[in-house]
C-alpha cells in the first residue's frame, strides 16, 4: 500500500502475519504527522536513513528523537507503544514492526545474545539507540531504492528486510568486514551518500563523472563502484530514474506543464523529455495526466 501526501509518501508492506514495513518519505517543507495503533506484542526498529523525526508519547508529555543516521528499537510488554510520529522535512524513515513470536523464531537457535531476548529480560521493556552500520545503510538504500517488477517486489523486498536484521544484530566480534571491504569504510559511504545528494540537487544540470568524483574526494573507479554497490545502479542510471520519478510527482500535482515539468528535470526540449518519461513508464506525460484525470 503506497500513499502519496502532498510531496510525501508513505508505502506499508504486510511481509507476514506479524510482520510489517513501514516507508516514510518527506520531501516536503513541513512536518509530517504519522499515527498508527500498535499493541504490546510488537517490538519497533525504527531506522532513520536522513534527517530526522520525533516520537510523541503520553499527549505529546514525553518525546525523543530518532536522528541521522541512528535506529531505534522499542518493546514493551507491559503497555501499548503506538506510534505518533512527527517526521521533519527532507527526512526518509524506514521502520519494522516485528511480533515479538515472530521475532524469537528469527534467533530461537542463538537468542541469547540479543539482549532483551535473554529469560531474565525476555518480559522487560527494552529500549536502544544505535547509529547504523555501513553495511545496514547499505540494505536500507536497497530497500529504498528498488525498482523491481511489482510481481516480484514484495519478495525482494522480504529478502532485504532478512538480510537488514541480520546485518543489525550481528554480533561486533564476528564481524569481519567481508560482507564489501569498499564499502564497511564509513568515511567512503558518507561520500557516496554525498554524491547522490548533489546529483539530486542539481538534476537539471548534474555534474559530470569527473566533477562529482572531485568534489566527494574518490577517484571515479571507487564511486562508480560505490555508487553501485550501494545504490545498485549506475549513477546516471539512478538519476535517470529519480528524475523520472520526481517529473511525474511535479506532473500529479498539477501545478505545472509538461514544458516547465521537463525543464525542471533537466530537458531543454519537451520532445526529449516526453521520450525519457515514455521509455520509463511507457507513456506520454499528456496521457499520464489525462489518466489521473480520469
Amino acid at each position: 500500500m503506497i500513499k502519496n501526501i502532498g510531496k510525501s509518501t508513505f508505502e506499508e508492506i504486510n511481509l507476514e502475519e506479524g510482520f510489517y514495513l513501514l516507508h516514510f518519505q518527506n520531501q516536503s517543507n513541513e512536518n509530517q504527522n504519522f499515527n498508527r495503533n500498535i499493541d504490546s506484542t510488537f517490538i519497533q526498529i525504527h531506522f532513520c536513513v536522513k534527517g530526522d523525526a520525533k516520537f510523541l508519547f503520553n499527549n505529546s508529555s514525553y518525546t525523543f528523537d530518532v536522528l541521522d543516521n541512528r535506529s531505534i528499537l522499542l518493546y514493551n510488554p507491559q503497555r501499548e507503544l503506538p506510534i505518533n510520529l512527527d517526521i521533519r522535512p527532507k527526512t526518509t524513515l524506514v521502520s519494522l514492526l516485528i511480533s515479538i513470536e515472530k521475532f524469537h523464531s528469527l534467533f530461537s537457535k542463538e537468542a541469547g545474545y540479543i539482549p532483551f531476548l535473554s529469560d531474565e529480560n525476555s518480559n522487560k521493556k527494552y529500549y536502544d539507540d544505535t547509529e547504523i552500520k555501513p553495511t545496514v545503510a547499505i540494505v536500507l538504500q536497497q530497500i529504498i531504492n528498488s525498482n523491481i517488477n511489482s510481481s516480484i517486489r514484495d519478495l525482494y523486498i522480504k529478502g532485504k528486510i532478512y538480510e537488514l536484521l541480520s546485518l543489525h544484530f550481528q554480533k561486533d566480534e564476528t564481524a569481519d568486514g567481508e560482507y564489501c571491504p569498499f564499502l564497511v569504510d564509513e568515511q567512503n559511504v558518507i561520500k557516496i551518500r554525498k554524491a547522490k545528494d548533489i546529483i539530486i540537487a542539481r538534476m537539471s544540470e548534474p555534474p559530470s563523472l569527473q566533477e562529482l568524483a572531485n568534489e566527494i574526494g574518490l577517484n571515479i573507479k571507487k564511486l562508480k563502484e560505490g555508487f553501485k554497490q550501494i545504490y545498485g545502479d549506475t549513477v546516471y542510471s539512478f538519476l535517470f530514474d529519480y528524475k523520472m520519478e520526481h517529473s511525474r510527482r511535479l506532473l500529479e500535482s498539477n501545478q505545472y506543464n509538461v514544458n516547465e515539468v521537463g525543464l525542471k528535470v533537466g530537458y531543454s526540449t519537451a520532445s526529449h523529455f516526453i521520450a525519457a518519461f515514455k521509455k520509463k513508464f511507457g507513456t506520454t506525460p499528456k496521457k499520464y495526466v489525462m489518466s489521473l484525470n480520469q
